[in-house]
């Protein structure tokens, strides 16, 4: 039995078609091309195949045909709605076919979509690429999915040319999409906040350059802190043993009357002290300002 099973997956896993042709579907493209793949590829702008057909891919005169190539399908789109426009037109050619959706968008977006491709007989793996089109191919990049277990098992492999990590979190297709975004909104916030300390910098005479081992030094310290308080706020423990909220408050004031006096945009400190004062007026003084989770979790009154 076995023997008749390995051929089979072998031939899957060496063909794939690639729709959405962005910078991160090209890079898909070319680490499949690198390792030997037959590749199809689709695009609304046809040329950004070019250089790909050049290095072998083969492009498809529309998607329906790009759908009918193989049986794994990676998307590579905007959003889920760019998916719904690029395979509506298609649905009579999804039946059979494994969409690897690696389009960005929300958790219930993914199970919506996930639905609408079961009803047309094809089976949605959700995918969280966490690296830039430059980790793409790269054995240390990483990738959350989720949706049928056996499905991700049985194409694992091609996965893999993607990105070498690949991290499948259970059979809800939301549950990749929730620890893409997850990931994304430390991301953005964290590079806000380095934007934040050049432009003080600035204001002060000192370049990005001057302050780079000073915010590296303190982005390393983080990990520290986000493991100390995991196990806290898992226990709903917020005793002001280790910090308490009112002198983060008068902290997080100084940040932003530093700000207002160097004549720097204030937005972003305003709204972290803003958060700490209703850490405040909920009683939470003399609390941790892990506390702050708790207000979080209920969203703004």
């Amino acid at each position: 039995m076995r023997s008749t099973e390995q051929p089979q997956s072998q031939s899957q896993s060496q063909s794939v078609t690639v729709i959405g042709l962005g910078p991160m579907g090209q890079a898909m493209a070319g680490a499949f091309l690198d390792r030997g793949y037959d590749v199809t590829v689709w695009n609304r702008t046809a040329s950004r195949a070019d250089d790909l057909v050049a290095r072998g891919a083969v492009l498809a005169p529309n998607v329906t045909e790009a759908l009918a190539s193989h049986e794994l399908v990676i998307l590579s789109l905007t959003d889920y709605d760019a998916m719904y426009a690029a395979l509506g037109p298609a649905e009579a050619a999804l039946t059979g076919r494994v969409l690897v959706n690696l389009s960005s968008d929300t958790p219930e977006r993914a199970r919506t979509a996930a639905r609408w491709a079961a009803e047309r007989g094809a089976v949605q793996l959700t995918g969280g690429v966490t690296v830039p089109p430059s980790g793409i191919g790269r054995a240390e990049s990483a990738t959350f999915y989720s949706g049928p277990r056996e499905v991700f098992d049985r194409h694992r492999p091609a996965l893999e040319v993607i990105t070498g990590r690949t991290d499948h979190r259970g059979e809800d297709p939301g549950l990749a999409a929730l620890m893409y975004q997850i990931g994304m909104g430390m991301f953005w916030t964290s590079m806000l906040s380095y934007w934040q300390a050049i432009a003080l910098a600035d204001a002060n005479g000192l370049s990005a350059a001057d302050i780079l081992p000073h915010a590296v030094e303190t982005a390393h310290s983080l990990p520290g802190f986000f493991s100390f308080y995991a196990e806290r706020v898992d226990a709903g423990r917020h005793t002001g043993d280790v910090d308490r909220l009112a002198m983060g408050t008068a902290s997080v004031e100084h940040v932003r009357h530093t700000h207002a006096d160097a004549g720097v945009d204030t937005t972003l400190p305003a709204s972290v002290v803003e958060l700490f004062r209703r850490g405040m007026d909920a009683g939470h003084a003399a609390d941790s300002f892990s506390a702050l989770v708790e207000l979080m979790k209920k969203g703004e009154a």
